[in-house]
């Protein structure tokens, strides 16, 4: 079967994250993936929600497109909506290494229940603060 140009494209983001280096010192970068969708492990549904991602830059920032394939990657993906959460933080942490990372994934009802997921990694920082500033 011949894949088309846009499952290459997640073929090669699911490989390695582009990245950009951080020229700019400390700040926030708040991302938002309201498309996100997957299968559900147990019963094969459809899963969809939003993929939230408020990190402060090390050395490196990711490349828009890149984390867009990455999260579209899981379009066909049985899995859980904590393990969705848990491993787009694990691949931004070892791939961008942020000094400071807060994941959040806000998923559509399933049967009345709602669920949202949050995950941080490296060091504290206030989000709270930038998310009063925002909304």
């Amino acid at each position: 079967m011949i894949q088309k140009y846009g499952d290459l494209a997640i073929q090669q983001a699911k490989e390695q994250l582009e990245r950009w280096p951080n020229t700019h010192g400390e700040f926030l970068i708040h991302l938002e993936h309201p498309e996100f969708s997957a299968l559900c492990p147990r019963s094969g549904y459809p899963d969809s929600g939003t993929i939230i991602v408020d990190y402060v830059p090390g050395e490196w920032v990711v490349e828009l497109k890149a984390f867009k394939l990455l999260i579209n990657g899981l379009r066909d993906q049985r899995i859980s909506h904590e393990n969705v959460t848990n491993w787009v933080a694990d691949r931004l942490q070892a791939e961008i290494e942020p000094r400071s990372m807060r994941v959040i994934g806000d998923f559509m009802r399933r049967g009345g229940v709602k669920t949202v997921i949050t995950v941080t990694r490296g060091l504290p920082y206030s989000f709270a603060e930038y998310k009063a500033t925002t909304l």
